[in-house]
């Protein structure tokens, strides 16, 4: 499994960190027991390249693409969840924006730049 995380979500994330001053992320660190905090954003919601690939082809009614299956790499992780819980406890964080509403908007973007209207700013 992987997780995806919106760009939004992102930069919220670190829009909190770069908020952070020296003594909150000292006192945050002391009453963790952590000499530096190790601070994951992402999304811990978990879906599968094959979800992923289902959803990206359903946004894209007309599209003639098929699914190609192929094996794993070997030293492919089987699972990739991030563990958000010092971004949430010390930025007050967590992803907003779920995995289809973000397709939704990314495919939205990409249409509007092929189609070469100019509307690509505003569908992002």
């Amino acid at each position: 499994t992987r997780s995806f995380q919106y760009v939004d979500d992102l930069i919220a994330a670190i829009r909190g960190l770069m908020r952070l001053d020296r003594p909150s992320i000292e006192t945050f660190c002391r009453s963790h027991d952590l000499l530096v905090p190790v601070i994951n954003t992402g999304n811990p919601e978990e879906y599968t390249i094959r979800q992923l690939a289902e959803q990206i082809l359903a946004g894209l009614p007309a599209s003639e693409s098929r699914l190609i299956y192929e094996p794993l790499p070997r030293d492919d992780p089987r699972r990739r969840k991030p563990d958000i819980t010092l971004a949430h406890d010390l930025l007050d964080w967590s992803p907003r924006v779920p995995l289809q509403q973000g397709l939704r908007r990314t495919i939205a973007y990409f249409q509007a730049l092929n189609a070469g209207n100019g509307a690509a700013r505003q569908a992002g």
